[in-house]
């Protein structure tokens, strides 16, 4: 499969390749200005892709489990991982150096490959997620509710923006089709060849199922006309487009998801602790530099606003300046060339305007908007631009309001901390903002600050930073997004991002039809007691609700004195007769609660080698009566979750143990976790 992108680019639409129906409009390398395609949506029919996406795609994938999901996510990156070679050479004709290249090639594959993680070890293997534990609705147990999640009918829409056209995609992708939703991506149409490359590689592949995937390469049209209340839009772009976007009647009167990510001025801020030599000081410039400069500063996470005290700006200036003379800008094909162009001249065009409108309260301290000295490329045929950091005047209304999408910082002081909050806050909502500090009560007071107007927050010091990822970096198992101006909506966040895509219900019944509709024992249900022990049964065998009730057990002083001899645990509730008696939970000498659920495993384990191969943890464990000398014990031990492992030979099974005393009332209550071969 060849990456070089075809002379007019095509769509992927109800499973085969389809050109738009004019010449398009040409989309120009920017590096060279030569051009690279032509790209046009004219002649596709938008409504068959968003039927074939309902009809065809969405069973399919709602057909399968998480886990097989998982394993399709999994399998795509691997095989989009073999050929990222290509993708990168491609890359280059977006104005992308190999790092950047990197954050949007292998960042997009390696959310493929940590959702894949998610989905197998996160979520059943089943298409129900339950939400929260059972509520009771009744006093006599028979009558509960359940949350849970189900996948809905619909299509997972994904408007996209230029500067990550691979990352965009998949990490839309990956939350959506765990979710069950088959996904119509839309990539901004000036690096759209990339984008198109990369699902001709999903297609070739095979490996998702058929209609899960299309692609629209072009104008949008009349597509959000198609979608109705079961669909889900993800939009990546600016605030203006958004709010077309939540006025559309398909928003407003049918009921369409929409979640949006738009302008970001994001902030950095250095603490008042940090001094001239602390190597903090290091950690921010270099932070700040990397923002401004990783993709040219085109990324919706980059730093906009360096806010910095009253005494360190000069400092700041100065080390930031010398730093970013080190920056190379030119071909990013050259190895030596640290920023690579824009997107295009026409973003080249905006950011110089967006300059010109922070020039208007901050003067230029380094770079010049209208020069810059280029390696191995032509300065004037391709989009580049020198990095410019500015310094705000007293009073700069324009940093926090102008977003320029490009190489540009620029430094604000603040007096206090309460004043560095009020700074951040002005930008009325963002993606991401960083606190470099090492000092503890200024973190803490500045992120409770900063929190309600932030999506995500990275605090920096000596101590974390050889592992952080960075400020602009967002993460698959961390939310993206941001309140206010940053478009309120989330993405990634882990399983939150699956769970996004989801329809949340409360269902109400019997114990026995909840058990029936989430395939989970539920409390309350009807037990199956066997004659065969189920630690006997094969996973093949078991089913959810086979039970074992045991024989009783009479708790003697003996036990209590000789556990708490033989653990060390000499607690005076269980050896101190007299301050035990005074105790107004215990009334004398209790047992441990340890060894009631050890004492509870004597009486449910079968020793013999059987199918059940390893007990791997206890979870929702609570101690509800005392039990005391004399009490005597049993327990319910019930099938309460099966989940087969795909890729071994055994799997999962979750047992509810209850543990009652001679009277019928709960002294314990938890989940057994064991692994159980599949066959025995």
């Amino acid at each position: 499969m060849s990456t070089r992108a075809s002379a007019r680019l095509e769509s992927w639409v109800a499973g085969r390749w389809q050109a738009g129906s004019d010449d398009g409009e040409p989309l120009l390398d920017a590096v060279t200005g030569e051009e690279v395609a032509r790209v046009s949506s004219a002649g596709i029919d938008l409504a068959a892709m968003v039927r074939y996406a309902r009809e065809v795609g969405g069973p399919a994938v709602r057909r399968l489990t998480f886990h097989q999901r998982a394993s399709l996510l999994k399998e795509l990156a691997l095989d989009l991982n073999a050929h990222k070679e290509d993708f990168h050479a491609l890359s280059l004709r977006t104005g992308a150096t190999r790092r950047d290249g990197y954050v949007d090639i292998d960042g997009g594959i390696g959310t493929l490959f940590s959702y894949a993680s998610k989905g197998k070890r996160e979520l059943p293997d089943d298409t129900v997620v339950l939400d929260g534990a059972l509520e009771p609705l009744g006093k006599g147990g028979t009558f509960v509710g359940q949350h849970l999640y189900t996948s809905r009918p619909g299509v997972a829409v994904q408007i996209n923006a230029f500067n990550f056209p691979v990352w965009g995609m998949l990490e839309k992708l990956a939350p959506a089709f765990l979710a069950g939703l088959p996904t119509i991506v839309k990539p901004a149409s000036q690096t759209a060849y990339l984008t198109e490359a990369v699902v001709r590689r999903i297609a070739d592949s095979g490996i998702l199922p058929e209609g899960s995937l299309q692609l629209l390469c072009g104008s949008a049209g009349t597509l959000l006309d198609e979608l109705g209340e079961q669909d889900h839009v993800a939009f990546t772009g600016s605030a203006h487009t958004g709010r077309i976007l939540r006025s559309h009647p398909s928003v407003l009167d049918r009921g369409v998801r929409l979640g949006v990510e738009a302008d970001s001025l994001n902030c950095s801020i250095l603490g008042p602790d940090v001094r001239p030599d602390d190597p903090e000081l290091d950690l921010f410039v270099k932070g700040v530099v990397t923002e401004m400069t990783v993709k040219a500063g085109q990324k919706c996470t980059a730093i906009r606003r360096v806010i910095v005290p009253e005494a360190m700006a000069d400092t700041v200036v100065a080390a930031i300046s010398a730093r970013l003379d080190r920056v190379t800008v030119g071909d990013p094909a050259d190895g030596d060339v640290r920023m690579g162009a824009l997107a295009s001249l026409a973003q080249r065009d905006e950011v110089r305007k967006a300059i010109e409108a922070l020039r208007t309260s901050a003067d230029v301290v380094h770079g010049d908007p209208a020069h810059v000295e280029v390696v191995g490329a032509d300065a004037e045929r391709g989009a580049f631009l020198s990095p410019v950091l500015l310094r705000a005047r007293p009073g700069a209304a324009e940093p926090h309001d102008v977003e320029p999408f490009g190489p540009v910082s620029t430094v604000l002081t603040y007096g206090s901390l309460d004043e560095a909050v009020e700074l951040a806050a002005r930008g009325r909502g963002s993606l991401v903002a960083s606190l470099v500090t090492h000092d503890p009560q200024v973190a803490r007071d500045v992120a409770r600050g900063l929190a309600p107007w932030h999506g995500r927050l990275l605090v920096l010091d000596r101590d974390d930073a050889a592992e952080s990822t960075g400020h602009g970096s967002p993460l698959p198992m961390l939310v993206h997004g941001g309140p206010g101006r940053a478009g309120g909506g989330e993405e990634l966040g882990g399983v939150r991002g699956v769970l996004h895509h989801m329809q949340r219900t409360a269902v109400q019944g019997s114990p026995d039809m909840l058990t029936a509709i989430t395939g989970r024992w539920t409390t309350g249900s009807r037990r199956r007691v066997e004659d065969v022990h189920p630690f006997r049964r094969s996973l093949a065998e078991l089913r959810v609700g086979d039970t074992i009730e045991t024989a009783a057990r009479t708790v003697t002083q003996e036990d209590i004195t000789q556990f708490a001899e033989l653990t060390g645990d000499t607690f005076y509730a269980h050896t101190d007769a007299e301050a035990a008696a005074a105790n107004p939970f215990f009334g004398g000498i209790v047992a441990h609660g340890y060894l009631v659920v050890s004492l509870a495993a004597g009486l449910f384990v079968d020793p013999a080698p059987g199918p059940v191969l390893a007990n791997f943890g206890v979870d929702n464990l609570r101690f509800l009566t005392p039990v005391k000398v004399g009490d005597t014990i049993r327990v319910h031990l019930t099938v309460k979750q099966i989940t087969p492992r795909t890729s071994a030979d055994y799997g999962e099974v979750r047992w509810e143990a209850d543990v009652t005393n001679q009277d019928g009332e709960q002294v314990a209550a938890y989940d057994v976790l064991t692994l159980v071969a599949k066959t025995a």
